[in-house]
Formats: C-alpha cells, structure tokens, sequence
C-alpha cells in the first residue's frame, strides 16, 4: 500500500493564508504602536473624541434685568412661567388603568378650552393631527404658553390624562395697566429669548439683556454624571437693572383716576403725566388708550407725550404772559377792548371764546383769567412783537426736542408763513408742539425761571458686580425767564383758579392754592380746516401746586370726549387732575393748608418726603413701631414676638410714606391686609414667602388667610381686591356698621 502524496495546492494556500495574516498582524502592529505613540487615529486626537462622546453640557439660564420704580419697588421682572405640552404616545402609558398620555381629544380640548380661552375645535385639530402623524408630544399655544402658576393648579385639578407641562420664564409686569407707555413691553423672540419691542424695554435692551451660563461635565454614556467628574462652570450673567423716576403709588393714583374718565368719557385720547418741576423727573405718566404689558391688547403703542405734536391750545399763554412779564411789556392793569381783534386790515379775525362777543373793556389780567384770545393776541403783536415772542419760545425749548429718555420723540411744526399765524401761535394754534416740550418749559414756570430737562431714568446698575452704569441727575437746559417774571407769573396764574371769572375755577383743590391755565383747541380735519361739534376739540390743563412754591407739576389732555350737551370739556379732566393732584400732595408729605379762627391760612406743615430706612434687626418690635410711625410710615407686624427677626424695605433704602414690613422672632401670624393695594400684597407675598393669587387693580377687602393666624411659606393667599371707588364705599359702610355697633353699646349701658 502506498501513502498519499500532499496536495501542493493545499500546501501553497495555507501558506498564502499564513503570510496574509502575519501581514495583517503585522500592520495592526504598527498601527497600534503608531496610535499609542502619537494619540491620534486619522488625523484626530482620540483622547478629544472620548470627551465629545462623554462630555455633557447644561445651560444655566440667566435672568433679564429687572425694572424698578424710584423706590426700588419691581414694575417689570422676569418670573416663572408654564407652557402647557400634550403627551400624545400611547408607548408611554405601561399602566391602561392609568394612563400618561392623552385618551380622549375630543374632551381633552373640551375641559382645557375655557382655561386657556382658546377655541375648542382649534385644540381638538392639534391633539388629532399630532396622533395621526405619531408626534410625541404637542404644545398647546398659543394660549397654552406662559400661563402662571394659578392657572398651572387648575389644569392640574382637571386631572386630564397625557396633559404635562414644561418650565419655562416669561417677563411679567406685575400692576398691569401701569406707565405701559413708558416701560413698553419685551416678548420671545424665535429663539426663545426675552427681547424689548417698546419703551424702555426696547431702549435699554441691550443693557437688561441676560447672558446664558453653562455647566460641563463629564458623564457615561446614559448621560449620568460620573463619580468626581471634572466640571467647568461659566456663570449667567445677568441684565443690569433699570430704576425709574416713576413712584409707583403716584402712578396708581394717575391709573385708577384715568381708566375711570375713559370708561365715562370715551375719549379718542387721553393723557396725563405728574412732574416735580424742580428736578424734572417724571413721576407717573398715563394715556388711554393704554394696554396691559402681559398681554399687549391693543393696536397702537405710541406714547402721544413724546411721540405727537398738537396745537396745544391756551396752555401755550403761560409763556406768551411770561415773556411779556419778562421782557417789561406787561401792565396786568391796563385795558383793552375783548371780544375781536386782527392782525391786519385784510385779515380773518381773532375771536374770544365766547363767539367773538367778548366782555367789554376789561384789565388784561381779567383777560388772562378768562382766556381770553384777544388780550394774547395784542400781547404777541403790539406788546412784544412776534420776533421777540419766537425768541422766548425758542428760550423755553419749543423749537428743540427736549432729548428726554424716551424713544421717538416728535419735532415741532412751526407755522410761521403769515402775520396772523405767528400770533395765533401764541395762544396755542397753527404752529404744533409736543406736550413734553410744553412740560418742560412749564418746569421754568414752578422753579424760578430755571427750566429742567424732563427724564424717566434714575439709574441703571450691573447687578453683577452691583456697580452704577448710569446715573441721572437734575439738568437745568435753560433760564428763558428771570426769578421775578416766573413768581409774577404763578401769582396770575393763581387766579386763574381762585377768581370767580377764572376758567380755572373747576380746578380749584380745597386746602390748597393751585395755580394753573386751561387750554382748548380745535382739531385739524383730515381734509383741512378744523373739525366742529361738543367736545370736538383738545382740552387742556396745565396745573401747579402749591401755587407759591410748586411741588408738584400736573398736566392732562383729552381729545374728543364724549359729552352731554350739559357737560363742557373740563369734566373728564377735573376727574382726573383733581384727585391725583390732591392724593399726590397728601402722598408726599404737603398738608393741606388750615385757617385760624379769623380764617386766615397757617403755614403748610410739611414732612419729609424721601427718608432712607434705618436697620431695626434685634430691636425691640415697640421701638421699631414707634420710630416708624414718627417718621410717617406705616409698620406692620408679622408675628408676635417682641424683637424684630427681618424687615422689608432693607436698611439703606430710601422710602416715602410706604408699609414697612417688620418680621418678629417666634411664629409668623397673619396680619389684616385690608386697604393694601396691590402691589402692597405682592410686596408682603416676597417678604413672607407666599403664592397670592392673580391681582387686579385696587384696595383688599378680604383675604383668605385670616389676620392672626399661622402663616406657613409657601402656602397660597387668595385676596378680594375693590376698585378705590368700590373701597370708599365699603369703608364708609363699615364706619357706619361700627359706629352704628357702638351707639348700640352705649344704648345697652343706659338701660343698664
């Protein structure tokens, strides 16, 4: 038997196989050798891809700068908000019996529509196309996004299957209809950010926007964190915040008066602003139409202060009678003949207000007190001249734009073509002019001739490094009148106010003198000429007080009110100027003034208005108390211990007349919030740490927490709020309840 012989086709195969694989190990080799040497594979770091693969980032988000009124109260802030998501998986349900994600559309849509004041249908089409197309998940918007916490607990009770919600932030302005002109309004843009579209919001974007931080760290692949990993933390930075001249308790004043003379009145505009003449800082300023910053519910954003020109009226004499006073021409004693007057032989008329018909020869300063045209019109043409009354115009700013912080402010329109248009100007028609030019010429009225550049921002301070960017001081642009012209002016304008004959005689405020001009106008028609009718004008008034040395500078402006023929144009201001003036005054500390027994006046007593609050931690409750109240402020107790644990406003803050919340040591108890406004019980919710519920304007009546009970952080205060008119009325009814209780008392005593 002879043994095979080997296949040499085996043999050379095998042997082909063997050097391929020596090869191969060969080149892995090196390559492996190559990788450990160097780090690299392909032109890239190995060790870079590892980290890429397990590094993980997280943003810290950053806050947009707060805005506050001048006595550090919040007015525009970033806060917490909620956007409603729609879990539409059924993978996401492991329990049927409890299921997590939306079952039924149809009623989903039908329990979710009234909370979110969205159409029904519209969320039922966004649930069912979702399903249909596999989506995981939908928002509800846009009704479902930037909802508050409220509304998050109401959803919630529904207990609507799949129905979730995401974390979000939104800019929130927490008194609603307040200075919205002023502030304007910032909203998210695409890319989710804060961004200002109106007012100072828009004006010091750049300075209130945030700066996103970051976090990084590494994680294993499921992306949780690895014991000691390496972190780099970049901390947020956030906006500089933005204090106004706005006092928050003026500005209420002037909203609470204006939205109740634009409901009555219905006027095509309405405008007020309060000023202290003496600095020039704007400290409340309104319009109707206005709108609420949360919602942005109306169609023209425009601030008509800085943003239109008018042909103001008669409040344009005050400086037509200053310039005469100044320039020596004024003899308030001389007489003239009212009625009518022209500039030329072939010129139209001049008219008094009352038809041309005039009052007979009467003393120019009569004439002032019941505006009248013509006696203006021979001060411009004769006494004066136009070219020196267009001096003095140019003196008091009419020719400039005052450059106040505000954006888009308005040129002037100078008519001037004509003899009889340059003295029409005079009292306030043909030539047009911002109301904040004519406030800021009427700054050099109140404060002895020097005229203040009119401004809205206090300051501004990178809250990182608590550094002052920007600081505004009081700026004197001018002294078109001497001291003597501008005290010999208030004392006429005075009685405007005081005299029988003045026409502003309705502005008259019991307890104080007030010193001031009436203004009425007529409108230009779309067409030419000017628009007739009641009310079919621009009415004015332009008021100081007290009258000897003005605190206080306040301006109102309707154009085409809604009258009963009964009512004449000073009605839907006198709602206005009236109280605001008064509770103003009142607010900062200027007593009304009283009379002796032979009815002469005493002096004004006057208290300061501005105090910068001391510290009282680890004082006595009862000398805090006491101290507090002597200064003019109102304490209010949270608690019953005897020595005081914290306090809002902090020491260093400067306060006028405001609560001042004192924290004692012990238990928290409730106290009585009623007559706090507002933002009173949005200030005391921060301090003690509560939820209250979503607030309008007005004054409490009733609160769900009662006063001495335990207050618990965190828990929620539900609180009735009235309107001032309302809360009069309900105070009055409980002082007669009272009395009406006492006089009972006493009853029950006699018969005992």
């Amino acid at each position: 038997m002879t043994t095979p012989r080997k296949n040499s086709n085996i043999s050379t195969g095998a042997a082909i196989l063997i050097l391929i694989f020596a090869l191969l190990f060969f080149v892995l080799a090196i390559r492996f050798f190559y990788i450990q040497a160097t780090g690299k594979a392909d032109g890239e770091a190995l060790a870079e891809i590892a980290q890429k693969q397990h590094t993980r980032t997280s943003k810290i988000e950053g806050q947009r700068g707060t805005i506050y009124d001048r006595n550090g109260e919040a007015i525009a802030q970033d806060t917490g908000a909620y956007t409603v998501v729609a879990i539409l998986k059924e993978s996401q349900s492991e329990d049927k019996d409890h299921p997590q994600h939306v079952v039924d559309p149809e009623k989903t849509a039908e329990k979710l529509a009234p909370l979110l004041k969205m159409d029904e249908s519209k969320i039922d089409s966004m649930l069912t196309r979702g399903i249909k197309r596999g989506a995981f998940q939908v928002e509800l918007g846009p009704g479902g996004r930037d909802i508050d916490n409220v509304l998050k607990q109401k959803i919630e009770k529904l207990n609507l299957p799949g129905i979730t919600f995401l974390r979000d932030s939104k800019r929130f302005y927490p008194n609603g209809v307040f200075a919205s002109s002023i502030l304007g309004y910032a909203q998210k843009d695409d890319t989710g950010k804060i961004v200002g579209k109106m007012g100072i919001e828009k004006v010091f974007d750049k300075q209130l926007s945030e700066e996103d931080g970051y976090v990084k760290y590494e994680a294993a692949k499921n992306g949780i964190k690895l014991p000691d990993p390496k972190e780099s933390i970049v901390a947020p930075k956030n906006g500089d915040s933005v204090t106004l001249t706005i006092d928050e308790k003026i500005q209420t004043f002037l909203e609470d008066a204006m939205t109740a003379a634009a409901k009555e009145y219905k006027p095509e505009e309405l405008m007020a602003t309060v000023v202290n003449p003496k600095t020039g800082e704007i400290l409340a300023m309104s319009n109707r139409p206005s709108f609420d910053p949360n919602i942005r519910d109306i169609t023209s954003y425009r601030n008509p202060f800085v943003e239109n020109s008018y042909e103001l009226g008669s409040t344009m004499k005050i400086f037509t009678l200053a310039a005469a006073i100044d320039a020596g021409v004024y003899n308030g004693e001389d007489r003239y003949q009212s009625g009518s007057y022209k500039v030329t032989k072939n010129s139209v008329p001049i008219n008094d207000h009352n038809g041309g018909v005039g009052w007979g020869a009467i003393t120019f300063n009569e004439g002032i007190q019941r505006s009248s045209n013509v006696a203006v019109a021979i001060l411009a043409n004769e006494k004066l001249g136009t070219d020196r009354l267009y001096k003095y115009l140019d003196k008091f700013g009419f020719m400039d734009k005052t450059g106040i912080d505000l954006p888009n402010e308005a040129s002037s329109k100078l008519v001037t073509k004509y003899p009889r248009d340059r003295v029409t100007t005079a009292f306030g028609q043909a030539s047009a002019f911002t109301p904040i030019q004519e406030i800021q010429a009427a700054t050099a009225i109140a404060n002895d001739g020097k005229m203040m550049k009119p401004y809205v921002i206090k300051q501004v301070v990178d809250e990182t490094n608590k550094k002052t960017i920007k600081k505004t001081k009081p700026t004197v642009v001018g002294q078109p009148i001497s001291k003597k012209a501008a005290n010999e002016t208030l004392d006429i304008l005075e009685t405007v106010v005081s005299s029988d004959d003045g026409t502003g005689k309705p502005y008259a405020i019991e307890g104080y003198d007030v010193a001031g001009k009436t203004g009425t106008a007529q409108i230009p028609g779309p067409t030419g000429g000017y628009l007739h009718g009641h009310g079919k004008n621009f009415i004015s008034f332009m008021g100081f007080a007290p009258a000897k040395d003005p605190k206080l500078l306040v301006y109102v402006a309707v154009k085409n009110p809604t009258l009963t023929p009964q009512e004449t144009g000073t009605a839907p201001l006198t709602a206005v100027f009236n109280p605001v003036m008064k509770n103003s005054l009142q607010y900062l500390g200027v007593e009304p003034e009283k009379t002796d027994e032979d009815g002469k006046k005493t002096e004004d007593k006057k208290v300061d208005s501005e105090i910068t609050l001391k510290s009282y931690v680890n004082e006595s409750v009862d000398s805090a108390v006491k101290d507090l109240k002597q200064k003019g402020l109102v304490p209010v107790v949270i608690g019953k211990g005897d020595t005081v644990e914290s306090q809002s406003p902090t020491s260093d803050t400067i306060v006028t007349g405001q609560r001042v919340f004192i924290k004692t040591n012990g238990k928290a108890t409730m106290p009585d919030l009623t007559g706090f406004s507002h933002r009173d019980v949005i200030r005391f919710s921060e301090f003690v740490n509560v939820r209250p519920s979503a607030l309008e304007n007005g004054y409490v009546v009733s609160q769900s927490i009662k006063a001495g009970d335990p207050l618990k952080a965190g828990t929620y205060l539900k609180v009735e709020l009235e309107t001032p008119k309302e809360f009069s009325s309900t105070l009055n009814k409980l002082k007669e309840t009272e009395k009406s209780e006492s006089d009972s008392k006493k009853d029950d005593k006699q018969l005992d």
